[in-house]
């Protein structure tokens, strides 16, 4: 899982952009772990394919479109989470935000403004405005040991 980790890393700075998924160009957070997923050999190019959707698809729906395509190829993680493991977030109604662990509680992610950065999840950027934090769940690939 390491391997997935490096591949995040090299993502790192890439300029945040809603739908897109080109290396320090554009990319935005479902799209970053669909293409460090490729990369690393766990997903088939195109597998996980989210079609288009609009930046602010998650406002006021409670439909789990993020979670179902996370669903799709991994499960929740029970014990600790682990490097590559997927990190959800839940803002608003629906899971809408996704990173990559890189050491618990330390995440790869896309943010809207930020780009392709590092956080500790923990931090007010993805808590809500009570200061409680986001994190829905942490998944793990089915292909992943």
């Amino acid at each position: 899982m390491n391997n997935i980790v490096e591949i995040a890393k090299t993502y790192l700075n890439t300029p945040y952009h809603s739908g897109a998924k080109i290396k320090g160009v554009g990319i935005d957070c479902g799209q970053l772990l669909i293409a460090v997923y490729e990369e690393a050999g766990l997903l088939k190019d195109g597998e996980c394919d989210p079609g288009q959707y609009s930046n602010e698809w998650h406002l006021h729906r409670s439909e789990e479109k993020y979670l179902g395509w996370v669903e799709k190829f991994c499960d929740v993680v029970t014990g600790d989470p682990q490097p590559g493991d997927i990190a959800t977030f839940k803002f608003g109604r629906c899971v809408s935000h996704g990173g990559i662990v890189v050491e618990w509680s330390t995440i790869i992610h896309s943010y809207v403004g930020m780009g392709v950065i590092l956080s500790d999840i923990r931090e007010a950027l993805l808590q809500d405005n009570k200061g409680k934090s986001r994190l829905y769940a942490v998944y793990r690939h089915r292909r992943v040991v």
